[in-house]
């Protein structure tokens, strides 16, 4: 894949999907932060340019190559976010945050640090429980119904411009959710646990460094393509 520095982050994901990983693996920010050329991600990423294209112009395995969700349905992209994403926070949250209360009852004397650890998982956790719901209950019903009635003979999606108030809204959980997840991969010295950790404290920040994998990926098909997506079938100019 041969990519531009000025391209944005963002529109190098959309295009080229295996690129996530590559991402993911370097600490750039392609979903919150999407919106900055691949020169400035790699400036803040504290990582060189011509070692991020280099990955990127590595062949992409199949695993890599099968989540593409740019031309799928809004009803299959909120499903598949549901399914998938929600399904693993709500999973996730309830193991780490045990997890966590067990390895803070052992260690907490010699690694303070993980007081304000499990204040910041789960105050996210707790912000996560009522963002989802709002999701499920409100605002993807709404993309559902707009996507069925822009099949409709005549359609009048003017009619939905009221959904963009809640896109914003989770657009702005997103960016404090991915502050939180920038807190936690610093405090946890970017997940590397030190030469006292016993396996529950290795397991801990393996779990929440593929906690912030996932939710990178959640807020990317959000941000990206789910509400962009559902604007245009509104009618609806991006902000």
């Amino acid at each position: 894949m041969s990519v531009d520095l000025e391209t944005t982050v963002c529109d190098i994901a959309l295009e080229h999907p295996q690129a996530v990983r590559v991402f993911e693996s370097f600490g750039i920010d392609y979903c919150c932060g999407g919106g900055q050329s691949l020169e400035e991600a790699c400036r803040q990423a504290n990582v060189g340019i011509e070692t991020v294209r280099e990955a990127l112009r590595r062949p992409a395995d199949a695993a890599d190559a099968s989540g593409n969700w740019a031309s799928a349905s809004l009803e299959e992209l909120t499903d598949h976010i549901v399914a998938r994403h929600h399904a693993f926070v709500r999973r996730e949250t309830a193991r780490l945050a045990e997890l966590l209360g067990k390895v803070k009852a052992k260690h907490n004397t010699n690694h303070p640090e993980l007081d304000r650890l499990e204040e910041l998982f789960r105050a996210l956790a707790s912000e996560l429980k009522v963002h989802m719901m709002k999701e499920e209950q409100v605002l993807f019903p709404m993309i559902r119904q707009l996507e069925e009635a822009s099949r409709e003979e005549d359609a009048d999606t003017a009619a939905f411009a009221g959904i963009m108030f809640p896109m914003e809204r989770m657009i702005s959980e997103h960016e404090d959710a991915g502050g939180a997840l920038r807190q936690i991969r610093s405090l946890t010295g970017c997940f590397q646990a030190s030469p006292d950790a016993c396996p529950s404290f290795h397991a801990l920040y393996q779990g929440l460094e593929e906690f912030e994998r996932d939710l990178h990926q959640h807020i990317h098909l959000e941000n990206n393509i789910l509400f962009p997506s559902a604007r245009r079938v509104a009618g609806l100019t991006e902000p």
